[in-house]
């Protein structure tokens, strides 16, 4: 009686020690950090990932690619995107406001012409950016969506992108120059 009850204590003791051990390396233990720098198949800089606690400590933390996440670097980066989001969201406005200024705005291109209208040369997206410079306008060349440089004197319709989800258009008119 004694033995079975003995038997009965160490095979519930092994069986209890053996499920604990199986959820341990089934589930392996994660830790929370926060990439400093983009990593194939896990995320880019900045986001908080859950990772083995073995990868984090081995790889990432000690190539310095990731930081253990506490509380206090979470509301950190959390205040960094609110901030940069605030941002993106001002630029915006203001990308918006330059926008309604150039759908009202109408330039004109002086250029020598040959026979037929055709420019000497060609009218690429630096002339019309440096002509909207004299109208008081800054705009980046390549924010400028040119198809194809202007050769022939004529009325143009050009698009421009100053923020990625906002267009406006730009009537630009050719003429030659006598």
């Amino acid at each position: 009686m004694i033995l079975t009850f003995i038997l009965w204590g160490v095979k519930a003791f092994v069986e209890n020690w053996c499920c604990v051990w199986y959820n341990f390396i089934s589930k392996g233990v994660s830790m929370k950090v926060i990439l400093l720098k983009d990593v194939v198949s896990q995320g880019k800089a900045g986001e908080l990932i859950d990772v083995s606690d073995g990868y984090a400590r081995n790889y990432l933390i000690k190539n310095k690619l990731a930081i253990e996440a506490t509380q206090a670097k979470i509301n950190e980066i959390n205040q960094k995107k609110q901030a940069e989001e605030r941002k993106r969201a001002i630029e915006r406005e203001e990308c918006r406001a330059k926008a309604d200024i150039i759908n009202k705005t109408q330039i004109t291109l002086k250029v020598k012409c040959g026979a037929n209208g055709k420019v000497f040369g060609s009218i690429q997206s630096a002339n019309i950016a440096d002509e909207l410079k004299k109208h008081g306008i800054e705009i980046d060349r390549k924010k400028i969506v040119l198809p194809q440089p202007i050769k022939i004197a004529g009325e143009y319709e050009i698009e421009i992108r100053p923020y990625p989800e906002i267009s406006a258009k730009l009537k630009v008119s050719v003429v030659e120059d006598r």
